[in-house]
């Protein structure tokens, strides 16, 4: 497990500990205002410690949890769920009539588009 620091950028811990799949992604979301630290927005460089409470929303799903341990370098997951604890909450069930929606001019459904189509027909949606 790598040295624990007292202090470091909410992007790059927002990294190392896998709720973003590249740091890139992760300073991306903080300048969207996707990211908050202690219920307040953050930056990239906002400094996040051991005890704030940090808020992530990445493709369309909202992570809340607590830091426990301060990491700058991406480590496995097992590691990672150590560093963090999850206090998220449920993620609201789809309805049964779902229904596949497209965008207006996204062109043809492609492979996976038609079969997520024909799953649906299948349950007689």
């Amino acid at each position: 497990m790598p040295p624990a620091h007292t202090s470091g950028r909410v992007d790059r811990w927002v990294w190392a500990v896998r709720l973003a799949k590249t740091r890139a992604d992760a300073a991306q979301a903080c300048r969207g205002g996707h990211v908050r630290v202690n219920d307040r927005p953050a930056k990239p460089a906002t400094t996040v410690r051991e005890g704030d409470e940090v808020q992530v929303r990445l493709h369309g799903v909202t992570r809340v949890v607590d830091v426990t341990r301060v990491i700058d370098k991406r480590v496995g997951a097992q590691v990672a769920r150590r560093c963090y604890d999850d206090r998220s909450p449920e993620p609201t069930p789809q309805p049964r009539g779902a229904v596949l929606r497209r965008d207006k001019g996204a062109g043809r459904p492609t492979k996976r588009d038609r079969r997520q189509i024909e799953q649906l027909r299948r349950q007689g949606l």
